[in-house]
């Protein structure tokens, strides 16, 4: 059996990062833990409790019930994808709708919600064989991570990218309002207080600026090849 691992990829935002990350995983056949769902999940499952409301949020609610919540991800053959789970039951088309979209910001700010996930994905990487992707995987989630990835790209190129996907959707978009949106961001995220996006010391820098998806995921599968067969 092959030596399986973990995979954790960082970095800025408009950098590819979640394409890369499922890419990986498809190919591997590894599991895509998917943060944004999880997060998503939990906003799902306190507007079903009512802890969401026109007054604000149940926070002592919220946190008292966190233990009850427990969030996986299985591999649908229909689709071809892993599908978020809550409770054992598939909740992947209810997490994306309005009413989560809606809440999830507010939830997602709750100190204790961010704990109780990274927990949950611990467990979900226990036997390894998993790509997550995000801000401080390599750094906070998992610091143990068989292959660590920092993404970058220069901020006019990750403008253009976002620019031309939400041209694609017909949106009117500012490229300069796009730009000035993407610095904002990096400063944010840098000097958040609850895991601040840092590159881990371990990390392999990945700038893919002028780089196509097929010539990362060529670039990738020469690290990965080297990690399994270094035993």
């Amino acid at each position: 059996m092959k030596k399986r691992l973990i995979i954790a990829i960082d970095g800025y935002s408009s950098c590819g990062k979640s394409t890369f990350a499922k890419m990986i995983a498809k190919e591997l056949n590894y599991i895509f833990i998917d943060s944004g769902a999880m997060y998503r999940a939990v906003t799902l499952y306190c507007i079903r409790r009512n802890f969401i409301g026109d007054e604000g949020v149940n926070t002592r609610d919220i946190i008292n019930e966190l233990s009850s919540i427990n969030i996986d991800f299985i591999f649908n053959p229909d689709t071809n994808a892993h599908e978020t789970f809550m409770n054992s039951e598939n909740v992947e088309i209810e997490i994306r709708s309005l009413g989560v979209t809606s809440h999830v910001s507010r939830i997602s700010q709750i100190p204790e919600v961010r704990t109780r996930l990274v927990e949950l994905q611990r467990s979900i990487g226990v036997y390894k064989g998993i790509v997550m992707d995000g801000r401080d995987i390599g750094t906070v989630v998992f610091p143990d991570a068989d292959i660590k990835i920092f993404m970058t790209a220069s901020v006019d190129i990750r403008a253009k990218r976002r620019f031309d996907e939400l041209n694609a959707k017909g949106l009117p978009v500012d490229f300069e309002e796009i730009r000035r949106g993407i610095i904002a961001r990096d400063i944010a995220d840098e000097n958040r207080d609850i895991s601040p996006l840092r590159r881990a010391e371990d990390a392999i820098v990945l700038d893919n600026s002028r780089m196509s998806v097929e010539a990362q995921m060529n670039w990738i599968r020469d690290i990965i090849d080297k990690k399994i067969n270094a035993g």
